[in-house]
């Protein structure tokens, strides 16, 4: 077994010498590494040890064989070198000779290479200059538009001097730097003309309002000719031109007596901005901004807004941007800078209410910049298209409404809203002949008209005030034909007996009549200017002038009439003349529905047309002024009354009736004749006292005799006398007596004299001392003393039995006084039953 080990051991290790003989020695290392991971390296180390010893002997025996070989290739290499040593004496004696003899041939050889390269050069030169020369002069030109600010051209000749020449010579240096400035070239155009549409822009932000008040103006002459023509062709189809047109065509010509121009159509504009993008080419190096046209002739036409303005920087811009490949950046920033425009445009300023040409300014600058955008829309294909301006038109007209609403809140003079709304009118027109919708701010303006019709109420309540506080209320005196027509011009008045009557002559109605009259129709004239161009059907306008109408009548004219029936120091005649005036005024409405339906064409039988109020209007002011009347006459028979001065404690009457109270009936009867200018009815005037008078008398008597039984009665009149009884009834008789004279025709029979039956009644009961009758009778309708009240008795009976006890002090002593004294206590024990039963 060991033997075997051993054999093994021995084929390994000539193994492992057979692979370190063979194998590089750089991969020696794994064979190694398996000779000391063995155990048998002592005896490896031996079999190395003895093969070494068997290379050794085999390298000695090789040496040993070739040794001589080698001695005689030195020896022959010694003869050698003595050879060579000869061969180079010679070549270099050779050589010198040579180099001396050749000499000058070197030197023309080395010329003629210096002329010939040189020659070389030259030709190169030439041919490369020949390529370089167009480049640079590319470039010079370049430089001088640059210079000059062609802009555009300079981008052509740019693009020219990039694609065709500098490829030609591209491997200079001095192209390469060329070819480095290109894109820097190109940012100084775009910046150049940047600027250029930054000052256009500026520009047109300063003069947008001398745009729009050129557009305005071109606009308004156009709306004027075609006012002036249908107004000249109902003449001609109606000769018998109607008050309203013929005034609109003065006012029209008295203003523009020179209408030259017109508003180009919407086809001509056009086809003028297409001449125009025509002729403007980018090469154009005009200078962007406004023309001047401030030295025109007023009698020249007007130019068209697009006339003055010069549009080449924007087209030159976009050109420019567009050639560089950066058109949508280009688009972005106009579109960007015209809204910011927009912003600063639609802010109104603080103060634009407080005058016309605050708002005008106003609109033109709006008008301006839409023109401008309008024109850029059909001169460019897609800086700006439809939906961008549509988007800008919708915040402009929201904007614009919510400042015209915020500002013409603050107007007060119906004048300047008027204004405002013809300014406003022809703002839309124009807007909406370049393609803009409008129908908001016609909405709008039928808001506005009720602020104008407040502000109109407004004024006319002050013109009705200054009329009714300047008025005389009295009849209008005529004294000739000429005043008497004059008169019947102004107020629609007739009637036959006045006419036959001879001058002087008056009027029955006072001269706030025929003012107040005119200053109705001056209203609906002033109601009918605004409702122009705001293309409402006649049925609206008809609609909207009675409504205001009615406004007036019912509220402002009625408030002034109820203020003047109100104040303190009015008069009984003024009253009774405000009823003629009223009446009268009345009669007219009639006569301003025929007015209203004239200018308007617009029948009163028409399916939903307002009715005008004002016979309401005066009827209630003719009531107030009614009752104002017998409030007065109360009113100042109280006054009387306040004179009354009895000695409730008189044995004897007087020979005659109160001073204050003969005084009281003279001033009834003054007043009532007044009352005979009165009208009788309310459909026909009359000289006749009428149903106005008879009321009033007979409430002064109801007044007078309530206030009579309340003076007889009060409680401050603890005690009273039969002598003051007969001396009140004095006064009494003196009432009846003014009832019983007819201060007033058309009562009936005694009608009058029945205010007083209450108080006569009770005096007779008491003078006359018949209370057995009345005791007797009372409760029946055919009772004597009907109208006596048992209360009312019972209190002056027990006032005249104080006054008994009081002054007969000893009368008790007396037969007939104790029995008188019986007799009151009996009746008022009586009477105090009859309240009694009466209560339960």
């Amino acid at each position: 077994m060991a033997e075997l080990e051993s054999l093994e051991t021995a084929a390994e290790h000539e193994r492992i010498l057979r692979e370190i003989e063979s194998t590089d020695t750089a991969c020696i290392g794994p064979t190694l590494r398996s000779v000391y991971d063995g155990e048998e390296h002592g005896r490896f180390m031996e079999k190395l040890e003895a093969r070494i010893r068997n290379h050794d002997r085999e390298i000695e025996k090789m040496c040993n064989f070739h040794y001589q070989g080698f001695v005689d290739s030195i020896t022959e290499l010694l003869k050698v070198r003595g050879e060579a040593q000869k061969l180079k004496n010679q070549v270099t004696d050779t050589n010198r000779k040579l180099q001396s003899e050749g000499k000058e041939l070197i030197i023309a050889m080395e010329e003629l290479k210096q002329c010939r390269l040189q020659q070389r050069n030259i030709s190169a030169t030439v041919d490369k200059l020949t390529l370089c020369l167009p480049v640079l002069e590319m470039y010079s030109k370049l430089r001088e538009q640059m210079k000059s600010k062609r802009h555009y051209p300079a981008l052509k000749t740019l693009e020219h001097l990039e694609h065709t020449y500098l490829p030609q010579v591209s491997h200079y240096r001095f192209c390469k730097v060329m070819v480095d400035n290109i894109p820097k070239l190109r940012e100084e155009i775009k910046e150049v003309s940047m600027s250029d549409l930054k000052d256009f822009l500026e520009s047109i932000r300063k003069h947008s309002d001398k745009i729009g008040e050129t557009a305005m103006k071109q606009d308004c002459r156009y709306n004027q000719w075609k006012i002036i023509a249908r107004i000249f062709f109902s003449l001609l189809l109606s000769p018998n031109i109607k008050a309203q047109q013929q005034r609109n065509l003065d006012n029209i010509v008295s203003q523009h007596p020179r209408i030259s121009g017109g508003k180009k159509s919407k086809k001509e504009a056009c086809a003028g901005s297409d001449l125009e993008v025509k002729n403007t080419s980018p090469m154009s190096e005009q200078d962007s901004g406004i023309l001047d046209v401030e030295d025109e002739e007023e009698d020249d036409e007007v130019p068209g807004a697009q006339e003055l303005v010069d549009f080449s920087p924007v087209y030159r811009c976009l050109h420019i941007y567009s050639v560089l490949g950066a058109r949508e950046t280009f688009e972005n920033y106009y579109r960007k800078q015209r809204r910011k425009q927009a912003r600063l445009v639609l802010q109104p300023p603080s103060n634009m209410h407080e005058t016309l040409d605050g708002y005008r300014k106003y609109f033109n600058q709006i008008v301006g910049f839409f023109v401008v955008e309008d024109h850029i829309l059909h001169t460019t294909q897609g800086l700006v298209n439809r939906a961008y301006i549509d988007e800008l038109w919708e915040m402009a007209l929201s904007k614009t409404i919510a400042a015209l609403r915020t500002h013409s809140s603050y107007c007060s003079d119906p004048s300047l809203v008027l204004d405002l709304k013809n300014l406003i009118v022809l703002f839309a027109d124009t807007l909406q002949g370049y393609g803009f919708p409008v129908n908001q701010l016609f909405d709008m303006l039928l808001e506005i008209q009720d602020q104008y019709s407040e502000t109109l109420l407004k004024k006319w309540s002050g013109v009705f005030r200054n009329i009714l506080d300047s008025d005389n209320y009295s009849p209008i005196p005529v004294t000739n034909e000429e005043i008497y027509k004059k008169m019947v011009g102004q107020f629609p008045f007739q009637d036959a007996e006045l006419e036959k009557q001879p001058f002087p002559k008056k009027f029955p109605f006072s001269e706030f009549v025929p003012k107040v009259y005119n200053q109705i129709k001056e209203f609906i004239y002033a109601c009918l200017k605004f409702s122009e161009d705001l293309h409402l059907s006649s049925t609206e306008v008809d609609d909207m002038i009675r409504k205001s109408t009615n406004l007036l009548l019912t509220r402002t004219l009625s408030n002034c009439l109820q203020n003047v029936i109100k104040r303190k120091n009015v008069g009984l005649t003024e009253l009774v003349q405000i009823i003629i005036n009223t009446t009268h005024l009345e009669k007219s409405c009639k006569f301003l529905e025929e007015f209203i339906t004239n200018i308007t064409n617009v029948l009163p039988e028409t399916v939903h047309t307002t009715k005008l109020y004002g016979t309401t209007t005066f009827k209630d002011a003719r009531h107030a002024a009614e009752e104002e009347i017998y409030t007065n006459l109360n009113q100042k028979i109280d006054q009387f009354l306040q004179l009354a001065d009895y000695d409730w404690m008189a044995l004897e009457p007087g020979s005659r009736a109160s001073d204050y109270l003969v005084d009281l009936i003279g001033f009834l009867r003054s007043t009532f004749a007044v009352f005979t200018h009165l009208p009788g009815d309310v459909d026909a005037h009359s000289t006749m006292s009428g149903k106005v008078a008879q009321t009033a008398c007979m409430s002064a008597c109801k007044h007078l005799s309530t206030s009579l039984m309340q003076l007889l009665l009060e409680a401050e009149v603890r005690q009273l006398t039969l002598g003051a009884l007969q001396q009140f009834n004095l006064d009494v008789e003196e009432c009846e007596q003014f009832a019983r004279s007819g201060p007033v025709p058309g009562f009936q029979g005694d009608t009058l004299q029945l205010a007083f039956i209450d108080l006569r009644q009770l005096l007779d009961l008491f003078i006359q001392w018949d209370w057995s009758t009345y005791l007797a009778d009372y409760g029946q309708p055919t009772c004597k003393y009907l109208r006596v009240n048992p209360t009312t008795a019972l209190v002056l009976l027990e006032k005249m039995r104080d006054t008994s006890r009081k002054n007969n002090v000893f009368a008790q002593f007396r037969k007939n006084e104790r029995d008188k004294q019986k007799l009151i206590d009996t009746v008022a024990k009586q009477l105090r039953g009859l309240i009694n039963s009466h209560h339960s």
